[in-house]
C-alpha cells in the first residue's frame, strides 16, 4: 500500500479524468438523439364542417405569412415540389393499428408480413402489402426507431424479441447519410458516438461486432473503425485507473479524493473494468470450448476414414 501515487499514476488519472467526462457527455448527447427522432406527420382523417373552415381560413393566414419571410427560390421550390401521396394500403395499416403505423413508428416483428395477410386476407392484395410495407420500413422515422435500439414489436405494440445488431448499425448509417445530404455540417463525429453506443448496448466485444455488421462499403467500414479504436481508447484509460486504483490500496472514496474526482464516477468506471474483465473470460472460456469441439469433431471424422 502506498500513501502517495506515482508521477505516472498521476498522469493516467488526470487522463481518465478528463476523458471520463467527454465520454459521459458523448453518451448523454447520443441518448438525446435517440430520443428525438425525425418527425413525420402520419395520414390523417380530412375534417369536415364549420370548425374545419374557420381553422383553415387561420392556417392560409399563417402560411402566406410565413412564405414572405422566405426566401424566394426556397418558395419557388416547395411550390415545384409535389405533394407525396400515401399508399392505400399504408392507410388501412394506420386505420387498422394506430400504435404501429400512426404518429410514434416502431420496429416490426420479423413475419408481420404473413400475420397482417393471415389476420386480413380480404383487407390487402399481396403485392400491395409488401410494397406498403416496404415504404413503411423504409423511411427515416422507422430507420430512427431501429436506429435508437427499440424492441421488435408484434402488431397489438406488445415487444417481442430485440432487433439483431447488424440492422441497428445498417439504420444509424442509413440515417446519418440522409441527414448529412440534407446539411452542411459534419455529422461523422455524431453517427460515430451513436455506433459507440449501439456496440456497448449490443452486448458484444468489440471485434465481434465489427466482425458481424462490416460490409463491402468502406465509407461505412470506416465510421465502425473510428468508433471501435474510440473504444479501444476508453478502455484502456478506464484500466489505467483501474490500475492506479489497484495499485494505491486504498478505498473507492479515498482514491476518488486524492485525485478530485467524482466517488460515483471512479464506481461506475471501476465496475465497469470488472463487468469488462468478466465478459473477456466469458468469451475466452466459450472460444476454448467452441475450440475444443471442433477438434473432437475432426479426431472423430479422421478416426472412421481410418476404420472405413
Amino acid at each position: 500500500m502506498t500513501d502517495t501515487a506515482t508521477p505516472q499514476e498521476t498522469q493516467e488519472v488526470r487522463e481518465v479524468k478528463e476523458d471520463t467526462g467527454n465520454d459521459t457527455q458523448q453518451a448523454q448527447q447520443a441518448e438525446q438523439q435517440q430520443q428525438q427522432p425525425e418527425q413525420q406527420q402520419a395520414p390523417q382523417q380530412p375534417r369536415a364542417g364549420k370548425g374545419r373552415s374557420q381553422r383553415g381560413g387561420g392556417g392560409q393566414q399563417q402560411q402566406r405569412s410565413q412564405k414572405a419571410k422566405q426566401p424566394q427560390g426556397q418558395q419557388q421550390q416547395q411550390q415545384q415540389r409535389p405533394q407525396r401521396k400515401v399508399h392505400p394500403a399504408l392507410e388501412k395499416l394506420f386505420a387498422l393499428y394506430p400504435k404501429m403505423f400512426g404518429a410514434h413508428f416502431l420496429p416490426l416483428k420479423l413475419g408481420v408480413y404473413q400475420d397482417l395477410l393471415a389476420q386480413h386476407p380480404d383487407e390487402f392484395k399481396k403485392e400491395d402489402l409488401k410494397v406498403a410495407l416496404g415504404l413503411h420500413a423504409r423511411s427515416t422515422r422507422y430507420l430512427e426507431a431501429v436506429a435508437a435500439g427499440h424492441q421488435r414489436h408484434d402488431l397489438q405494440g406488445v415487444p417481442v424479441e430485440p432487433v439483431a445488431p447488424e440492422h441497428v448499425h445498417h439504420a444509424i448509417l442509413e440515417v446519418f447519410k440522409r441527414r448529412q445530404a440534407r446539411s452542411n455540417e459534419d455529422l461523422r463525429p455524431h453517427v460515430v458516438t451513436r455506433i459507440i453506443a449501439a456496440i456497448e448496448a449490443s452486448g458484444l466485444g468489440r471485434d465481434a461486432y465489427a466482425e458481424r455488421v462490416r460490409t463491402q462499403d468502406e465509407t461505412n467500414n470506416a465510421l465502425l473503425d473510428e468508433a471501435v479504436a474510440e473504444l479501444g481508447r476508453q478502455a484502456a484509460k478506464r484500466e489505467a485507473l483501474f490500475r492506479a486504483f489497484t495499485a494505491s490500496g486504498r478505498s473507492e472514496a479515498e482514491f476518488a479524493e486524492m485525485y478530485g474526482m467524482d466517488p460515483d464516477e471512479v464506481a461506475r468506471t471501476l465496475a465497469r473494468v470488472r463487468a469488462d474483465q468478466v465478459q473477456a473470460e466469458a468469451a475466452a472460456a466459450a472460444a476454448a470450448a467452441a475450440a475444443t469441439t471442433v477438434s473432437s469433431e475432426e479426431a472423430g471424422a479422421s478416426g472412421d476414414a481410418t476404420a472405413s
